[in-house]
């Protein structure tokens, strides 16, 4: 098993994650760190909480950050993921609480407890990730490897014309990431946009008939809406957070090319992630992705 810490700022795709990533047997989730992004801090953490609880999961979630590292923090995206973040699915409050102690620390002291070991998962901001790195600058040669979904490297972003949402709520954070020396792995809009999950699985999750697989349906179903707003027709939605996970599980779901990525940080461009062709090429970048196969196994293991 791989033992992961998975960083989310839990709206939908983040909870279709999660779940998948529980249900992996070559997976040990140790713990779940919580960013803003999809909503607040507050939000993101009880979301997380919440889906843990739907799940009759016990791993423990550690509260990160509520803002970016330099910047204003923008709009939440309601649109997409609900006013609660959960596509106003909300009904009551997880019966436990995060821990006390913060994320950041949490991602220090794991990683040095277990060098070389930790693959980090982060389907947010990279706001947590970046902090840690800032505060313990040798921890980028402990871990073993960082999975993000973020970034549309050679394709256009969903935000802006050039930005993927994660990377334009702190891009600075990014580029400390980027920059940091650590194995990352970018799962970008390159790949994520030819997933599709199609809303005919949605019934047949609903005829499982469990609270979970209602209250996932349901969600989901949210998220569908607001891909048909984007993209008429498309009977589905994107699978994000999930292939990142899928990434982590199998490798052989992509094709990677290693690039030189930078962040644009400021202009028009702002939040784009270049593959500069100048100096070392030390990024992982996912450029191609079995669909099919990865959809399969995704309703294999999500509940």
């Amino acid at each position: 098993m791989k033992p992961v810490i998975m960083d989310v700022d839990t709206g939908i795709d983040d909870a279709l994650a999660i779940a998948y990533a529980l249900n992996s047997p070559e997976l040990e989730v140790i713990g779940l760190t919580t960013c803003f992004g999809n909503g607040p801090i507050e939000y993101t953490t009880r979301n997380t909480l919440v889906v843990l609880e739907k799940l009759g999961r016990m791993v423990p979630v550690y509260a990160g950050a509520g803002n970016p590292l330099k910047r204003a923090r923008k709009k939440f995206p309601t649109h997409v993921h609900g006013e609660d973040g959960l596509g106003n699915k909300f009904d009551r409050g997880p019966a436990r609480e995060a821990e006390s102690e913060g994320a950041v620390d949490y991602l220090i002291r794991q990683v040095k407890q277990r060098p070389n070991e930790m693959t980090i998962i982060a389907v947010g901001p990279l706001t947590n990730l970046a902090l840690a790195v800032e505060k313990e600058p040798e921890i980028a040669s402990l871990i073993k490897e960082v999975v993000i979904m973020g970034g549309a490297v050679f394709t256009s972003g969903n935000v802006t014309p050039y930005s993927e949402a994660n990377i334009i709520t702190d891009p600075e954070a990014a580029s400390i990431v980027f920059s940091s020396g650590l194995s990352v792995t970018i799962v970008g809009l390159d790949v994520t946009m030819k997933t599709l999950l199609p809303s005919a699985n949605l019934n047949e999750w609903r005829a499982i008939g469990t609270e979970a697989t209602h209250f996932f349906a349901d969600i989901t179903s949210f998220y569908m809406q607001s891909y048909e707003t984007f993209h008429p027709g498309i009977g589905g939605c994107a699978l994000h957070d999930p292939l990142a996970v899928g990434v982590v599980i199998d490798p052989s779901f992509v094709k990677k090319e290693k690039w030189n990525v930078q962040v644009v940080l400021e202009g028009e461009e702002t939040g784009r992630t270049i593959a500069n062709a100048e100096g070392e090429p030390k990024i992982q970048v996912c450029t191609k992705v079995e669909a099919e196969k990865f959809l399969n196994h995704f309703l294999n293991r999500i509940f």
